[in-house]
């Protein structure tokens, strides 16, 4: 009897040890899976700080490069005006006056600038103070009353190019071109004022200052300052983009002329387009009042000298007037004609 019970007691108990032992392996079964899945190959978190550490040192050598290159371009840009190139700026203060036979201190901070002597004579009879130069290649005059300087440059893009890099040295506050252009709109008729928005840059010497892209635009606010003086004198106006060529004798090409219509401008003349740019370029305020004085499109109204006398005699006092009026006021009224500073 006891040795039955001592067999079952020795049955259980190894059945027991089979059980815990099933347990056992079971659980050890488990735990060795999860190692095997915590251990995956893992991503070597020292490889990947170092390889971005890398990536973000080549960004920054890159950025640093590209902003290198782009300073040393501007900085070749800036060599190539008056305003950064000390060495130009003093040759263009001997040019200039050298050119005008003005002294440098003579200069007022208004200037006009016309290709006609009788608009110098014209300022002289009209404001007595005028002390009135002739230069090596232009005339000058200035009115320390008025505050106003006039220079007489000639004709053409590259003397309109040349005076705008010229006269920046003198940083003037405004500066207004009068100039003179034939009518291609149909409206307009000999004797009307355009007051130009945008000039065409066909001429050849603008290229030599900005991309061909870039427009040539007048400074707003001079535009602004002489409406408001045409309005106030009684004076109808109009304004719109205008073309401006170094080509002489379109009015013989066809082709040329239906250039000018696609267009759709209102005028045409051969300085604008340059004296916008080369001003621009140079941080020199300037805007453009034109005068009407031949209808070129049609045969018979072509500009002859006969013709040019009559204009002359009947539209350029109102026209050299006006610019006078209006650059003396930006100097007693003390407007601020920059919009910003660049």
């Amino acid at each position: 009897m006891r040795s039955a019970k001592k067999k079952v007691t020795k049955k259980v108990a190894s059945k027991n040890n089979t059980v815990k032992k099933k347990v056992a392996k079971k659980a050890t079964k488990k735990v060795s899976t999860k190692k095997v899945v915590n251990n995956k190959p893992s991503i070597d978190t020292a490889f990947v700080d170092d390889l971005a550490f890398q990536q973000i040192n080549l960004v920054k050598k890159t950025t640093k490069k590209l902003a290198t290159d782009l300073e040393l371009k501007r900085a070749a840009l800036r060599a190539r005006r008056i305003h950064w190139n000390t060495d130009k700026k003093q040759i263009a203060i001997d040019m200039l006056e050298r050119y005008t036979g003005h002294d440098f201190g003579d200069f007022q901070q208004q200037i006009i600038l016309t290709n006609f002597h009788y608009y110098i004579e014209r300022f002289n009879i009209l404001l007595e103070d005028s002390h009135y130069t002739e230069g090596s290649a232009f005339k000058a005059a200035s009115s320390k009353k008025a505050k106003v300087t006039i220079i007489e440059f000639g004709v053409g893009a590259a003397m309109a190019a040349l005076i705008g890099e010229l006269i920046s040295v003198v940083q003037p506050k405004a500066v207004l071109f009068l100039g003179m252009a034939g009518a291609v709109h149909p409206s307009l008729k000999v004797g009307d004022f355009v007051l130009p928005i945008a000039s065409i840059r066909a001429e050849g010497v603008t290229e030599h200052f900005l991309p061909k892209q870039v427009p040539a635009l007048p400074t707003f606010k001079v535009q602004k300052f002489v409406s408001q003086i045409l309005v106030e004198n009684g004076c109808d106006y109009r304004t719109g983009t205008i073309h401006s060529t170094d080509y002489r004798f379109w009015e013989f090409d066809e082709r040329f002329k239906e250039k000018l219509i696609e267009e759709r401008v209102l005028a045409v003349e051969m300085e604008t387009a340059a004296l916008f740019v080369s001003c621009f370029v140079s941080k020199v305020n300037i805007g453009a009042l034109l005068l009407i004085s031949d209808c070129p499109m049609t045969k018979d109204g072509i500009k002859t000298k006969k013709s040019a006398k009559s204009v002359f005699r009947n539209y350029t006092d109102r026209h050299i007037e006006l610019g006078i009026e209006a650059m003396a006021d930006i100097a007693d009224r003390g407007e601020n004609v920059r919009h910003y500073h660049w």
